[in-house]
C-alpha cells in the first residue's frame, strides 16, 4: 500500500512539475507528461513500426525523388542519396523510406568512381545502401503519387513500397531536379504539374493518414509549384528553393569554389539541397526547428549575390515550422551534443554557383576541355554541347515566334513575359495548359528539362484565351519540321 501512494505521489508531482514549467500537453483529456518523464513511463517499443520518437507520437515516414537521369544531372541523384544517409542514421528504417532514382549515375561510364556518388568535394559515398525501391523507368509520376498515397495496387514496378501511414505519423517529402513555371521533371513521360501535385497531398490529408507532412523541394521557379496551390489547413509545410519566377542553383561545380575533385566533370550537388542537408548532418536535430532551418538555408542560397541565389520560399501551415527537425528527420546519436545555435552550421557559401539549367553545358563544355585531342571522348563531348545549343536555339526562337504569330510582333514578348501577382497560381486552366504544351510538342519538338522554361508563356498564352486549335495553326507555321533524335516528342514522348 505505501509503494502504491508513493507511485501515486510521483506520478502527480510529475504532472504538477509539468505544468508549472509550462511543458504540459492536454489532449482531449488526457495530460502527456514532459518528456523526461514520458520517456520514463512509455514503452520502449515506442509506436508500431518502432521509431525511436520521444517527442512525438507516430511513425516518421520519407519519400525521396530525383526527378532526372543522365550524368550532367549527378547531383540530383547525388542528393538523395544523400538525404537517405542522413534520415537512415537518424533513426529511420529502410521500410519507412522510399527511394525513387533512375540509378544511372553510379555506374555511369563517365563517372571517375564507379559504384560511388559524392554530394560535396571531400564527402563520403552516399550511394552505398541506398534502396532501389523505383529506378529507371519506374519512376514516374503516377508510382510517385500512388506511394505517397499508400495505394499499393496502383503501383507499377518496383519494390511496391508505399507511404502506409496512420493518422499519428510524420511525413517528409525531398525531391530535386530540373523545374519551370507549375512544373517539376521526370526521367520519363510525362512530367509533374502543379495542380495534380497539390491534389494528391489534399487527398492525401483527406484520408487522415497522416499528422503532418513537410515537403522540401529543389527545382527552377519551383514556388510556382505551390503558390497560389497550396491552402492552409492541410498540416503542411513546404519550402522551396526559389521563388516562382527564378533559377535554382547547382553548386560544387567545375570552375567555381569549391570545386569538385579534378577528375570529376559535372556539379555534385544543388545549392539549397546540400544547405538544408549540411546543416542536418552536423546536429542535434532536437534543437533544430524547420523554421530555424528555413532562415539558415535561406541565407545560404540567397548567397548575399542575386547574380549567383535564389529566394528561398515557404509556402502552406507556416506555424508547423515551429516542429523540431527531429519529428521528421530524427537526429543521429553522434551529434547529441552538438546543439543548434545560430549561425554556427553551415560553410560559407560557394562564391560560384551554375544556372541548373546550364549544368548540363558545364559538363559538356568541362568534357570537351579535359578530353585528349582528336580523341574519341572529345569529338563526343563536342557533339553533344552543339546538339544542346542547337536544341536551345530552336526551342526560344519556335516560342517565340508562336507569340508573334498569335499576338502580333509588338504584343507577343508582352504576352509570353508576363508575370502575375504574387499569390497567384500560374495559370487557370490546367488541363489548357497541358493542351497547348502537348499540341507544341506534336509540331516542334520535346520541351525536355531546357524547355520547361518556357511553362510561363504557355500559362500565359491559356490565360489569353487561346484555344488548342489556333494553338495548332501558329505552332505548325513555327515548326515546318518535327526535331528528329533524341529531342523528337515522337521518340520521348509528351510531357504533359
Amino acid at each position: 500500500m505505501t509503494r502504491l501512494a508513493t507511485g501515486i505521489f510521483l506520478l502527480c508531482f510529475l504532472a504538477i512539475s509539468g505544468i508549472s514549467a509550462g511543458k504540459r500537453d492536454l489532449v482531449g483529456d488526457v495530460l502527456r507528461l514532459p518528456s523526461q518523464a514520458s520517456r520514463f513511463f512509455r514503452n520502449r517499443g515506442g509506436s508500431a513500426q518502432g521509431n525511436d520518437d520521444d517527442d512525438a507520437v507516430g511513425t516518421r515516414w520519407a519519400v525521396l525523388i530525383a526527378g532526372s537521369n543522365g550524368y550532367w544531372n549527378y547531383r540530383h541523384q547525388a542528393d538523395i542519396c544523400h538525404a537517405y544517409q542522413l534520415l537512415k542514421k537518424g533513426g529511420l528504417k529502410d521500410e519507412n523510406i522510399i527511394v525513387f532514382m533512375y540509378d544511372d549515375i553510379a555506374y555511369n561510364e563517365d563517372n571517375p568512381r564507379r559504384g560511388v556518388i559524392i554530394n560535396s568535394p571531400h564527402g563520403s559515398d552516399v550511394y552505398k545502401g541506398v534502396p532501389k525501391d523505383y529506378t529507371g523507368e519506374e519512376v514516374t509520376v503516377d508510382n510517385f503519387f500512388a506511394a505517397i498515397l499508400g495505394n499499393k495496387t496502383a503501383i507499377k514496378g518496383g519494390s511496391g513500397k508505399v507511404v502506409d501511414s496512420g493518422p499519428n505519423d510524420h511525413i517528409f517529402i525531398y525531391y530535386s531536379d530540373h523545374g519551370g513555371p507549375g512544373v517539376l521533371g521526370m526521367p520519363t513521360y510525362p512530367y509533374l504539374y502543379a495542380d495534380d501535385l497539390n491534389e494528391v497531398l489534399k487527398k492525401k490529408h483527406a484520408a487522415g493518414t497522416y499528422k503532418s507532412l513537410v515537403f522540401y523541394l529543389e527545382a527552377c521557379e519551383s514556388g510556382s509549384i505551390f503558390e497560389g496551390l497550396l491552402p492552409e489547413g492541410l498540416n503542411i509545410y513546404a519550402t522551396t528553393a526559389s521563388n516562382a519566377e527564378e533559377s535554382s542553383w547547382g553548386t560544387y561545380c567545375p570552375g567555381e569554389y569549391p570545386s569538385p575533385p579534378p577528375e570529376y566533370e559535372t556539379c555534385l550537388g544543388d545549392l539549397y539541397s546540400v544547405a538544408w542537408m549540411e546543416d542536418s548532418d552536423v546536429h542535434n536535430l532536437r534543437t533544430e526547428t524547420l523554421h530555424q532551418q528555413y532562415e539558415l538555408v535561406k541565407g545560404r542560397t540567397a548567397n548575399d549575390n542575386s547574380d549567383f541565389g535564389s529566394h528561398v520560399m515557404q509556402y502552406g501551415d507556416i506555424g508547423l515550422s515551429k516542429d523540431d527537425l527531429f519529428r521528421y528527420m530524427g537526429t543521429n546519436p553522434a551529434n547529441d551534443n552538438f546543439t543548434f545555435v545560430g549561425e554556427n552550421s553551415l560553410r560559407p557559401a560557394p562564391k560560384r554557383a551554375v544556372n541548373q539549367r546550364d549544368a548540363d553545358l558545364v559538363h559538356f563544355w568541362d568534357k570537351y576541355r579535359k578530353a585528349p585531342e582528336g580523341s574519341p571522348r572529345k569529338i563526343q563531348a563536342r557533339k553533344e554541347f552543339l546538339e544542346a545549343m542547337a536544341h536551345r536555339t530552336h526551342l526560344d526562337n519556335s516560342v517565340k515566334l508562336v507569340g508573334k504569330l498569335l499576338f502580333g510582333i509588338e504584343k507577343g514578348p508582352e504576352v509570353l513575359n508576363a508575370i502575375r501577382p504574387a499569390g497567384n497560381p500560374l495559370v487557370d486552366d490546367w488541363v489548357c495548359l497541358k493542351t497547348l504544351v502537348r499540341t507544341f510538342e506534336t509540331h516542334c519538338g520535346a520541351l525536355s528539362q531546357y524547355g520547361m522554361k518556357h511553362m510561363r508563356s504557355f500559362a500565359n498564352i491559356c490565360n489569353a484565351g487561346i484555344t488548342k486549335e489556333q494553338m495548332a495553326e501558329s505552332s505548325s507555321q513555327a515548326c515546318t519540321e518535327v526535331p528528329s533524335g533524341r529531342w523528337s516528342s515522337l521518340q520521348q514522348g509528351f510531357s504533359a
